[in-house]
């Protein structure tokens, strides 16, 4: 498969700041309100919050905060988020999509429309971008001594993998078909590999490599304005940052 995952375009951090461990959880808990009222609260029935309690988990979010958050929005709550994808462009054509979850859709727009922008881009319209990347699933295992690349690739490849990515020196990227993420996962944890990661991700067929500088400087400061922002909960890209 054509790209790499978002984890070439990040600093992959193990340890996190509390900072950024609160921005985790109120991205989480955002998504956890949506799938309780959708689905309701019971995880053996509610897929969709199944997954965001493991994610939660594996963010390291205390079980009293995940029990507390499901309760609170199990009755009546005068919040009420939805999901909402904006789509656009960075500096010089980079493609931008951004998926948020707001309880205030004029004030969550308006925000994306400044930073676009400020920072020398545009906001499109849906479907402007999304038809350059592909939907997968991504697990992420970190390398240790302990495991032999044969045998995880093989066990990767007969739970369902359709890629198995080892050009990084810290990690092996194991991709999926979007449905079949968590089938996956959950049978490599069965075969005892350590997962750090498993999230539906948004591979480019193709990456921009910006050469002007104040390019790369608007390109860094739109990402970084677009991950602060409470309400964006992912951003994918196609720049290919080559520093």
């Amino acid at each position: 498969m054509a790209g790499h995952s978002k984890w070439k375009n990040i600093m992959h951090k193990k340890e996190k700041s509390d900072a950024q461990k609160a921005k985790i959880f109120s991205k989480i808990s955002k998504e956890i309100a949506i799938a309780v009222k959708e689905g309701g609260p019971d995880p053996s029935t509610n897929s969709k919050l199944r997954e965001l309690i493991s994610k939660a988990k594996s963010n390291n979010v205390p079980n009293d905060n995940i029990e507390r958050i499901i309760k609170k929005f199990s009755g009546e709550s005068n919040v009420d988020y939805e999901h909402i994808t904006y789509e656009g462009y960075g500096p010089a054509g980079v493609a931008v999509i951004v998926e948020a979850t707001t309880d205030n859709r004029n004030r969550t727009a308006s925000d994306m429309r400044h930073y676009f922008d400020k920072f020398g881009g545009n906001l499109g319209q849906s479907g402007c971008v999304s038809y350059l990347f592909s939907n997968v699933g991504v697990i992420i295992i970190t390398r240790t001594d302990s495991i032999d690349e044969d045998e995880l690739m093989e066990a990767a490849l007969e739970a369902g993998a359709i890629d198995f990515i080892t050009d990084d020196d810290e990690i092996y990227e194991i991709h999926t078909d979007y449905s079949s993420l968590y089938a996956v996962r959950d049978a490599l944890n069965a075969t005892g590999y350590n997962i750090e990661s498993a999230e539906p991700d948004k591979i480019p067929s193709s990456y921009v490599i910006l050469t002007d500088e104040n390019d790369i400087k608007n390109m860094q400061l739109l990402l970084s304005h677009l991950d602060d922002n409470e309400d964006v909960q992912d951003v994918y890209h196609n720049w290919e940052n080559v520093q």
